[in-house]
């Protein structure tokens, strides 16, 4: 059976899982080659402890570095940070202190991630790694917990997505522009939940630099890996870092490795089986700006050049573009010259070693020549912490990942992003502009969608597992139903809600009826993207405290699928009878009835993958032994503390 290249490392990397070939949809355990935690690697210690773990799985494979809050010198911060590193002299965890860089800049610049490796860390940025061939993907900090304890970590094969790259860019367009074109053509979910494989030969002619930040911002488009093909530029850049790190006495691969990479690269198999495919044509692509305050929206820099949108603040940092091929190039736009008076031009290396070597070449005083103000290598203002963020009624061009509103600080501030040169051009400019003549073009979207069936499929159920559940079913028709529809953030951070009165008030915010409309044992059944928004676990603990067995979705927000079974609780992803739902109940539908309850049951058959709904089956990905084990554990903490003979957490 052909597989994709997400299907083929996990595979390499299988703890748990189908006795057979993996497929998109399967549910598996992971043993990951890397784990990096960043500041907060304080709170994974925290859940490791409250498991009652004592001792790291393998330290080996752990990394912690300190790269948030950096320039918070206070003493409690300080405390954490001293607390941090203690741990991982400890237990002999590979530890990077605050200044060293942004974790995920150490991750590749320090040899962690290799071709055809499986690299998570507890950030959403993990999607970077994928620049070297290796699955980099994130995870919450409960999976972080256990991966330390265990050494493994569960997952759901995510559907792929094939990315063509044609031609090459035209002089002046940078791998900047490429994701954020990317971002603002494709911006209705196509690629949400997916794993990206970039392929075509326009791939070759982008440097690794241009990889990392488009890799590093597919987080913004949605994918959760962005994974590039191995060759020369690839193999060439790990040249780079084994000759650096053997130099101080590191070796974390070998020249028998890098021969490896170069003569067999990780790739998928000719006749895999895809969710869809875009074609992105890089010669068609011109220097774009994403924004203001999301990356769905994108207009040409010709376009705003002509409307000389003032800025008051500009920002080259951050772990997307803030590599020495990024500050290079900022330096060519601004030497010779100075920061427009009223603009504060910010500037930070993504790492300690980048900073450096800026500074060898004489970039990084060019930079400051022109006005920079310089920060210390880590996140700062990209994640809306220290000095330089932006205040009420102010407008930042930033070459950061992320723009939406309030992340860089007051959410009455406007941000826009664009590459190194865009920025660099605007802070001397005074406005948003580019540092040369640009053509207002967009490219021509092409997107192409496979038909996929779900196979159903035997399935052996464990002792303490449902072979079947019924209920009533009870449909939410709405898309990206929120996790505060679910559960009000008035209830979030109140620790005197009783089970009671979570069951009184979820999905208030949804349908103020919802609560005394339903009962126990009803199925929702909703649209796609369910439990979309912040993270809170309150939005699963609430539907399990009214007695709800299982959500079925057309699909789920990565984060609120992992909270829900880390906490026990079934989902199931089955589009077909969401679709066919929403069809059935159109002019309910068209009425604004937020939810329909039809009064008939629902099957579930866990021992075949298949719902049971009017004499009609829909076929969902089994359900094995990892996500058993969490429903009968009821959830991950509990099993890991099991597997380590260790009481239930709860």
């Amino acid at each position: 059976m052909p597989q994709t290249i997400v299907e083929k490392i996990a595979q390499v990397h299988l703890a748990e899982g189908p006795k057979r070939p993996l497929r998109t949809g399967d549910f598996v355990s992971i043993r990951p080659h890397r784990v990096m935690t960043h500041d907060n690697t304080s709170a994974v210690m925290s859940k490791f402890k409250g498991i009652g773990a004592k001792k790291i799985h393998d330290p080996r494979q752990l990394v912690f570095a300190l790269d948030h809050d950096i320039q918070n010198k206070d003493e409690a911060n300080q405390k954490k940070y001293r607390a941090i590193e203690a741990f991982a002299r400890e237990h002999g965890v590979d530890f990077y202190p605050a200044g060293s860089g942004i974790g995920h800049q150490i991750m590749v610049e320090r040899g962690y991630v290799i071709p055809g490796s499986f690299v998570v860390a507890s950030d959403s940025h993990s999607n970077m790694y994928g620049a070297l061939g290796a699955i980099g993907t994130p995870i919450v900090r409960t999976d972080a917990a256990a991966a330390w304890a265990t050494g493994e970590f569960w997952w759901q094969i995510p559907r792929s997505i094939q990315v063509v790259l044609e031609g090459k860019l035209p002089a002046g367009a940078t791998g900047k522009d490429v994701i954020i074109a990317l971002c603002g053509l494709y911006n209705h979910d196509e690629a949400l939940n997916a794993a990206v494989e970039f392929s075509g030969p326009g791939v070759a002619s982008l440097s690794m630099d241009a990889r990392f930040s488009i890799s590093n911002m597919t987080t913004e488009w949605g994918p959760l890996v962005g994974w590039f093909p191995v060759d020369e530029i690839t193999v060439d850049y790990l040249k780079r870092v084994h000759q650096r790190l053997k130099a101080t006495g590191i070796e974390r691969f070998s020249e028998k490795d890098l021969y490896h990479w170069s003569s067999n690269p990780p790739q998928p198999d000719a006749n895999a089986v895809y969710a869809a495919r875009i074609v992105l044509e890089l010669s068609q692509i011109t220097p774009h700006v994403s924004g203001p305050d999301t990356v769905q929206v994108m207009a040409s820099l010709a376009g705003m050049e002509r409307n000389k949108v003032a800025i008051q603040k500009a920002y080259l940092l951050s772990c997307v573009n803030s590599r020495v091929e990024d500050l290079e190039a900022a330096a060519n736009v601004v030497k010779g010259k100075k920061v427009a008076p009223g603009v504060e031009f910010y500037l930070g290396a993504a790492s300690k070693w980048v900073q450096e070597e800026a500074e060898r070449r004489g970039i990084w005083q060019t930079l400051l020549d022109a006005g920079a103000r310089p920060l210390p290598a880590g996140c700062g203002p990209c994640i809306g912490l220290g000095v330089g963020l932006l205040e009420p009624g102010e407008v930042g061009i930033s070459a950061t990942n992320r723009n939406f509103k309030g992340r860089m600080g007051s959410r009455d501030a406007q941000c826009y992003l664009a590459s190194p040169e865009v920025v660099a051009a605007s802070a001397i400019a005074g406005y948003i502009r580019g540092p040369h003549e640009t053509v207002d073009r967009t490219p021509v979207r092409s997107y192409t969608v496979f038909a996929s069936d779900t196979v159903a499929e035997k399935v052996d159920i464990l002792a303490g597992f449902p072979e079947r559940v019924h209920g009533r079913l009870v449909f939410l028709p709405q898309d990206n139903v929120n996790t505060d529809a679910i559960y009000g953030k008035d209830y979030t951070y109140r620790d005197d809600v009783t089970q009671e009165m979570m069951a009184k008030v979820v999905m208030e915010n949804y349908d103020p009826q919802f609560s005394s409309r339903t009962r126990a044992g009803d199925v929702i059944v909703s649209g796609f993207n369910f439990g979309t928004g912040s993270s809170r676990e309150q939005a699963v603990t609430a539907l399990k405290a009214k007695g709800i067995p299982l959500v079925i979705a057309a699909s789920f927000s990565q984060t609120y699928l992992r909270n829900a079974f880390n906490n026990g609780f079934l989902c199931v992803e089955v589009p077909d009878l969401a679709k066919q739902l929403g069809e059935q109940f159109a002019r309910e539908i068209a009425a604004k009835e937020k939810t329909i309850i039809p009064g008939e049951e629902i099957n579930i058959d866990f021992t075949s993958g298949l719902v049971h709904w009017r004499g009609e089956k829909f076929a969902f990905p089994p359900l094995g032994s990892v996500p058993q084990s969490l429903v009968i554990a009821q959830g991950v903490e509990n099993l890991v503390a099991k597997r380590l003979g260790l009481a239930t957490v709860k």
